[in-house]
């Protein structure tokens, strides 16, 4: 009788442990929070492209430390995070049609053991015309980039206008595809229906 109440209480210690094991898996996976800050090319130090359709380059302000870097031409534009940003896959990744990025990035950041905060994945909404067989078409998507450590890069593509829950799908590819998202190699998610104001990424591998 001890035995069978020693082997029973066994199971209950082994389930409480499982039990928070699970409870701490769960919570890391919904550990990711959200801040927004505003991406304003008329507070952003400016440098004047040298032609005609190089409209220059724009370093901002960003979060926790991470700037932001926008470059603009023949009617697309091009944002890349992070030091070396003018140097990362992101900064060569746009959309076919002609584009602008939008006026505010949300930030996807968890806070490390030691209490910093790690931004790992970017979600900004990008304004798109795409030409049709009558009137353009306008558009807008939510591009999700990862970044730092390592490469920065787009990850995945959310049809704003099309999904009524555009943010939580653009969100989700954040958590679940940034942090192990290997560019170059990787060909970026398209979560939800395409609109007609959806328009093709270009620029950069592993589309």
């Amino acid at each position: 009788m001890i035995e069978r109440a020693s082997a029973v209480a066994g199971i209950f210690r082994l389930s409480a442990i499982t039990a928070a094991a699970l409870g701490l898996a769960v919570l890391e996976a919904g550990a990711a929070e959200s801040t927004y800050t505003p991406l304003d090319r008329g507070k952003c130090r400016h440098e004047a492209g040298k032609e005609v359709e190089d409209y220059g380059v724009w370093r901002c302000k960003g979060f926790a430390g991470v700037g932001i870097y926008v470059t603009a031409g023949d009617q697309r534009s091009y944002v890349s995070f992070g030091p070396n940003a003018a140097r990362e896959q992101a900064a060569k990744q746009t959309f076919a049609a002609f584009n602008s990025e939008g006026k505010t990035v949300e930030w996807r950041w968890e806070r490390s053991s030691g209490g910093k905060i790690r931004p790992f994945a970017t979600i900004v909404r990008w304004n798109t015309v795409v030409s049709a067989d009558a009137e353009p078409v306008r558009g807008q998507i939510l591009v999700v980039t990862r970044l730092g450590p390592g490469a920065v890069c787009h990850v995945g593509y959310v049809d704003a206008r099309a999904n009524a829950d555009a943010t939580t799908l653009a969100q989700r590819i954040a958590d679940q595809n940034a942090p192990g998202f290997r560019c170059r190699t990787d060909k970026p998610v398209i979560l939800g229906i395409k609109g007609p104001g959806f328009s093709e990424p270009s620029g950069g591998s592993g589309e």
